[in-house]
């Protein structure tokens, strides 16, 4: 299923075995998930996806109705863990629930950002690889720099790569 005019959302019940090897054609793409608080948030940064041709998988929830923010980070943190998709961004009413549990979830680096900075430093000391928000806590064009923060900012490894290391070696993941 194509957004109008970009042949680049994908439903997360279609993009199984979307390329019959598995692989990936060089192409980020962002794996995107909310609860209904942060629903408006994510139409928001899908808008923004679509005008910067940047591929995405839409892991829901698909309108404003209620419902449990768990449901969606695993569904995000899934679709990063598995190699479908680069990076993760979720959403729900303050980023903080979604990113607790996110990262419970073996292989995720879910760094709840209220700020560019935060992103930045997300990416090049933690190496996060899920971003979460707050709908209600942060507003569109502030959630759009740090989406582009995050989304442009590569891990420095080095002495990070080592805590990294650390704080995965604590839980076995």
């Amino acid at each position: 299923m194509s957004a109008p005019g970009t042949g680049i959302y994908l439903k997360m019940d279609l993009i199984y075995g979307l390329f019959d090897d598995g692989s990936r054609r060089g192409e980020m793409t962002i794996a995107i998930g909310s609860d209904h608080a942060g629903f408006k948030l994510k139409t928001d940064l899908i808008e923004y996806f679509q005008q910067h041709s940047i591929k995405y998988l839409d892991c829901g929830t698909f309108d404003t109705n209620r419902v449990d923010y768990p449901d969606f980070a695993l569904k995000v943190a899934e679709a990063v863990t598995d190699h479908r998709c680069e990076k993760g961004v979720m959403i729900c009413g303050t980023g903080i629930g979604i990113s607790i549990t996110a990262n419970k979830i073996a292989g995720i680096r879910a760094a709840l950002c209220c700020s560019e900075y935060m992103a930045e430093m997300a990416r090049k000391h933690n190496d996060a690889n899920l971003l979460a928000m707050g709908g209600r806590t942060t507003s569109p064009e502030l959630a759009l720099k740090i989406l582009e923060t995050f989304l442009h900012t590569d891990f420095e490894g080095g002495r990070h790569q080592i805590r990294v290391d650390k704080i995965h070696s604590l839980t076995g993941r």
